[in-house]
């Protein structure tokens, strides 16, 4: 073969080989399925018209509304679903800090049902952690609805978008135990759930007012 030949022949391996190097690499890096993106972005979605819904048109009276003195008020349970957004998500982020550790798979096995039935089943009582407790960090309800409105979407971006690891970094949750990354997405979202039932409990107290 001519030396001529040999060149070119060598160039278009090497092109080759990067190339399917590259692929290789991208493929790795994608490890959320069209189907769990898909299926976040909806749970995410629908949790985020519901809080929407359930905050709408209250006056004042209503926002601040206590039924009891040991209770939340919508305005208090408003506050802890908005800290919560970007709270839960730093869980996220500290997952993705750690190693990859894809042999503990096995250990979350199941867990994506089992967050999504059980977070917003209201019948459990659970002590939310000193720093999503509501300490009144929103002066009006309309600065709160951005706050939540402004990290919903950043967080249905990075579902969106992100090629991070997800099913291989893991980091543990008090109740649950080992829970990967996608698994601490949907926590977020159920976690909203399960505070707007909260909410229409206290729009359904006798005492709520009327206008």
């Amino acid at each position: 073969m001519k030396a001529s030949r040999i060149i070119p022949l060598c160039a278009l391996l090497l092109a080759t080989t990067v190339a399917l190097s590259q692929t290789a690499t991208q493929s790795a890096l994608v490890t959320l399925t069209p189907q769990e993106r898909e299926a976040a972005l909806k749970q995410f979605a629908a949790t985020r018209d519901n809080f929407l819904k359930s905050i709408a048109g209250l006056s004042e009276k209503q926002w601040t509304f206590k039924p009891a003195p040991d209770r939340w008020s919508v305005a208090e349970v408003a506050e802890h679903i908005t800290v919560s957004e970007s709270g839960i998500f730093g869980a996220v982020q500290k997952a993705m800090e750690s190693p990859a550790t894809p042999e503990k798979r096995d250990e979350v096995k199941g867990k994506d049902e089992m967050i999504l039935q059980r977070v917003p089943d209201r019948s459990h009582k659970a002590q939310a952690p000193e720093f999503l407790r509501p300490t009144g960090r929103w002066a009006t309800k309309a600065e709160l609805v951005k706050a939540f409105e402004d990290a919903r979407a950043s967080n249905m971006n990075y579902i969106r978008t992100t090629n991070d690891d997800l099913r291989d970094h893991f980091f543990d949750h008090p109740v649950f135990g080992t829970l990967d990354g996608y698994q601490w997405l949907l926590l977020i979202s159920t976690h909203s759930l399960r505070h707007t039932e909260q909410i229409e409990e206290v729009k359904a107290d006798p005492n709520f007012p009327k206008d």
